[in-house]
């Protein structure tokens, strides 16, 4: 009966003791990939601090928090620069825009004033003069000769440096979409 008393007793604390094992501490892994895990554990670690100070799996955790909490910067600040060099190409687009308005817009000046001018003496501008001003500024009219009995009449000019600016960047939209 003792030995039996003895078994028992045997079989009885080694049950106990395997009842009372706690699993093995969770990974850096485990909690990246699920983060309900993760926050659990940063609760119960953030309760009390100093014994949770040299727990594995409160480690664990904050090293799983940091690398979170890295990856999620590194993806901000990779948005950003794509943001940031988006607006440096619409920047440098519309100035370029705006340099080949202001050069259309002065060599249209020039050609009409020369224009004006020949016009007084009833001639009309040379042939090159006319293709070279076709090809740089488009077809706008380089100027109106007057009929012996109509005054002079003067070149249209764009309303504002601005709309000179939408007109070049609408003319270059389809270029940029390729």
């Amino acid at each position: 009966m003792m030995i039996q008393f003895f078994a028992l007793l045997v079989i009885g604390t080694v049950l106990i003791a395997g009842c009372n094992r706690q699993p093995p501490p969770r990974s850096v892994n485990e909690f990246v990939e699920n983060p309900l895990l993760l926050e659990a554990a940063m609760v119960r670690c953030a309760q009390d601090r100093a014994q949770s100070r040299y727990d594995v799996e409160c480690q664990n955790a904050r090293a799983a928090a940091e690398s979170i909490q890295k990856r999620e910067e590194a993806k901000r600040q990779a948005e950003l620069e794509e943001q940031s060099e988006r607006k440096r190409r619409e920047l440098r687009r519309a100035q370029a825009a705006a340099e080949e308005a202001r050069r259309r817009a002065l060599a249209e000046s020039e050609n009409r004033k020369e224009a004006e001018y020949l016009s007084q003496f009833g001639e009309v501008p040379p042939a090159e003069t006319v293709e070279e001003v076709e090809e740089a500024v488009g077809n706008l009219p380089v100027a109106v000769i007057p009929e012996a009995d109509e005054p002079a009449q003067s070149v249209e000019t764009p309303g504002s440096d601005l709309d000179a600016v939408r007109e070049e960047l609408k003319r270059r939209a389809p270029e940029d979409d390729d």
